[in-house]
């Protein structure tokens, strides 16, 4: 960006009552207690990477039902000369045999038969050993405050928390760390998570040894032999994260970056490569046939995800730079017809709870970070005494014979969470996300186009309203204030629309920091309660 904008790009057209940030330095998330923690680390010389992960860490204290200690995370960082990608997702138990889940009809959404390997603590540390400049502990000290002292509860954190009570509450340990009172606490509750401080006291001084090989290892495992499960010590202290590149498409003079399988962010780069094909920006800004060309080539990639990701180490017959490959794209984007919608199917290459937060220093580095527990709280496991709600990220995996992404033991379920990341002519542009299970993939989508193909401001593009490919890949969601006449037109062009309420979650929550030539735009979804920080 240059600081001669285009026409229009000042303009704020959508539903929202919400201005971007302009500084030097900025955080953005859903929360704004985790985005003061952040900005506290950029106020003392620390650099995006010290912001985003005391942002994290908090986000584990006053955001719970969104994600935890016990959950999973992804990275993309700019460095100020190129990108890096992290994947500190967690694999399944050595004890998760095809044997063992023969009892199911489908891999369980709860408790310790959906628990992987949590990979959160293990990001934090490989972060801040590689890129952090603020010592490690001192990244704990907004949470340890919030996690001693206490916080407030929020209207829209009340809101997600209390939903997941009922089903949870039969979960091990979750009704005396979560919900005391056999519900969430009320909006304006001061909440207390006991046990979570010492937890996070335990993590900051060992460095998350202490997770993976010490007493909070031996909490993990004797929760899970005394209440039926299976992941156990050798299993945590065996988890590793990994340096990946990410992999990416261009589209319309930018490139987006996402991290590979078992992830879903290649569904939104093939997405974008089928869309490379269709002339989008013609189609005209919030048109039916806008959203017609995009909600077709999301359902495409949506089939072949279903029918081809996974470990990438199980993905044998079809590997990423199959589903990537131009030519594919392009026969994939041959399939769909402007004028009506078709059912999806996966192609022949051959012939799924989360917190989200960027942030970016006046250095030039930019961080794109995602971690979650899953579908809320994840399991509803909770570990006694330590706030260490455990996700369900085995959830994602599938019990069909013979399918890459089927369970078994060591192998990395597939994974919904996914930064985002784009860059123009190889220098950097957005680190953004769209958190929000299967939207994940169709937010980077939408938000992408809107900026590539016509130029929005970052706070723009999250305002505009959005669809939802709903996980049947056929139905169609949209937000209550979507065009009258682009539902119209989508409707005649055969698609199933129903219109969500005003505050329904279903559609997922950005957060984006425009890198611009005197520092960012940083903005924050109005559908949660987060605001961007910064100086």
């Amino acid at each position: 960006m240059t600081t001669s904008s285009p026409p229009g790009f000042w303009d704020f057209p959508y539903t929202s009552q919400r201005m971007p940030l302009l500084a030097r330095n900025v955080v953005s998330t859903s929360q704004p207690l985790a985005s003061a923690a952040g900005a506290l680390m950029l106020a003392r010389g620390g650099n995006a990477v010290d912001a985003a992960l005391a942002t994290a860490i908090t986000l584990t204290v006053v955001e719970p039902c969104m994600n935890g200690i016990g959950g999973d995370a992804f990275a993309i960082i700019w460095d100020g000369q190129r990108l890096h990608g992290l994947n500190a997702s967690g694999r399944a138990p050595r004890r998760w045999t095809t044997e063992h889940f023969a009892r199911y009809q489908a891999m369980p959404p709860r408790g310790w038969d959906s628990v992987t390997v949590p990979g959160t603590v293990s990001a934090w540390r490989a972060l801040s050993d590689r890129f952090g400049t603020v010592p490690f502990a001192e990244l704990f000290e907004p949470a340890l405050r919030y996690a001693r002292e206490g916080f407030l509860v929020s209207p829209t954190v009340r809101r997600q928390w209390q939903a997941q009570v009922p089903e949870l509450l039969a979960q091990p340990g979750f009704r005396e760390a979560f919900a005391p009172g056999g519900e969430a606490p009320a909006t304006g509750e001061l909440f207390i998570c006991p046990g979570q401080a010492a937890t996070l006291e335990s993590i900051a001084a060992s460095k998350g040894d202490d997770f993976y090989r010490g007493r909070l290892a031996r909490a993990i495992a004797d929760h899970a032999r005394a209440t039926g499960g299976l992941l156990d010590e050798q299993d945590l202290a065996e988890h590793r994260c990994d340096w990946v590149q990410p992999l990416s498409v261009r589209f319309q003079g930018v490139e987006l970056h996402e991290i590979g399988p078992s992830g879903q962010g290649i569904g939104a780069l093939m997405a974008l490569g089928m869309l490379e094909h269709l002339d989008l920006p013609s189609a005209g800004l919030d048109s039916a046939l806008w959203h017609h060309l995009q909600i077709e080539a999301m359902k495409l990639a949506f089939a072949d995800l279903q029918a081809y990701v996974a470990d990438p180490e199980a993905m044998r017959a079809v590997t990423a730079a199959d589903l990537l490959a131009p030519a594919y794209l392009a026969g994939r984007a041959r399939l769909i017809d402007p004028d009506r919608a078709a059912p999806a199917r996966p192609g022949s290459p051959h012939s799924g709870g989360t917190v989200y937060l960027t942030a970016a220093d006046q250095r030039g580095m930019m961080v794109s970070f995602i971690q979650s527990n899953f579908k809320g709280f994840g399991s509803g496991v909770v570990v006694p005494d330590t706030g260490i709600a455990l996700h369900n990220r085995g959830w994602g995996f599938t019990l069909q014979p013979g399918h890459p992404n089927q369970v078994a033991p060591g192998k990395r379920p597939f994974h919904t969470i996914i930064p985002g990341f784009l860059t123009r002519d190889g220098q950097p542009l957005l680190a953004f996300g769209v958190m929000g299970g299967s939207m994940q993939a169709q937010g980077h989508v939408q938000v992408a186009a809107r900026i590539a193909c016509h130029g929005l401001n970052p706070q723009a593009a999250s305002d505009a309203p959005r669809w939802r490919v709903r996980d049947d890949n056929h139905t169609v969601a949209v937000e209550w204030n979507f065009p009258a006449d682009a539902i119209e037109g989508l409707r005649a062009r055969g698609h199933e629309v129903s219109v969500a309420a005003r505050f329904e979650t279903e559609f997922g929550s950005a957060q984006l920091a425009l890198k611009t030539a005197n520092g960012y735009i940083a903005a924050s979804d109005h559908r949660k309660d987060g605001w961007p920080v910064g100086f």
